[in-house]
């Protein structure tokens, strides 16, 4: 009898030593595809181990400064209220993420206060117009073709962002910051060649604040899209849509 309940103890001491066996192996397997997955799939490449190297690496355009297509501001050449901004962006205790380097930098080339920016009325309403187009905002692009015609944006010009034509023909200031809409949108990013051309067109207070424009009347965009925005019953779109 004692050797029979021995046996039994053996027995169901193997069994416990093969599971124990059996999880601990599904355990390392499990660590194993873990680590794996977080040491090749999701880690980032390496970065340049020096700010030397770093600064090599970036692309011919960009200014080391800055990290970006424009060097960074001099505070000089700014008002009053925007040495100020420039002061807070630069101050240790700034409360933005990228100080001087990040959009509230980028910003002090332009006007700051779009309120206060040199971009004309019809040049703004040319921005709005190639946003809805890329946007496939049909509200927003009929309520504004008749603005910018009665600000002087040419029929033909309006056409060519409607239908998403050639450039060819438009004159090399509209024809700059429609191909900058075109690649914002488009590429989600901006050619080095294509950002010279826009600079050398307006300069670079205006291209800041065309950029800007384009940002407002995007979120506008979005926000009519969200709600399913519709025209008035006796609005025909003038925006073609599939």
């Amino acid at each position: 009898m004692i050797d029979l309940l021995e046996g039994e103890k053996m027995k169901t001491l193997k069994y416990k030593n093969v599971v124990s066996s059996i999880l601990f192996f599904v355990f390392i397997t499990l660590l194993g595809c873990s680590h794996s997955l977080t040491t090749t799939g999701n880690t980032p490449p390496l970065q340049p181990v020096s700010e030397e190297k770093f600064n090599a690496s970036l692309p011919k355009d960009v200014y080391v400064d800055s990290g970006n297509r424009l060097p960074v501001v001099s505070r000089n050449e700014l008002t009053d209220d925007k040495k100020t901004t420039y002061d807070g962006l630069v101050s240790p205790n700034t409360r933005t993420l990228a100080g001087i380097r990040g959009p509230g930098g980028i910003r002090l080339h332009g006007s700051g206060d779009l309120g206060e920016s040199k971009v004309d009325r019809r040049t703004q309403e040319l921005a709005r117009l190639v946003v809805s187009r890329e946007m496939d905002q049909a509200f927003e692009w009929t309520l504004h073709e008749p603005v910018a015609l009665r600000f002087g944006l040419e029929p033909y010009i309006i056409d060519v962002i409607r239908n998403g034509k050639s450039l060819q023909g438009v004159p090399e200031r509209e024809a700059a910051i429609i191909q900058l809409g075109r690649e914002i949108f488009q590429n989600h990013k901006v050619s080095p060649e294509t950002f010279t051309r826009v600079l050398k067109q307006i300069g670079k207070r205006d291209l800041i604040d065309i950029c800007d424009y384009m940002g407002n009347y995007t979120k506008t965009a979005i926000l009519l899209h969200a709600v399913n925005a519709h025209l008035p019953y006796d609005r025909e779109s003038l925006l073609p849509l599939e």
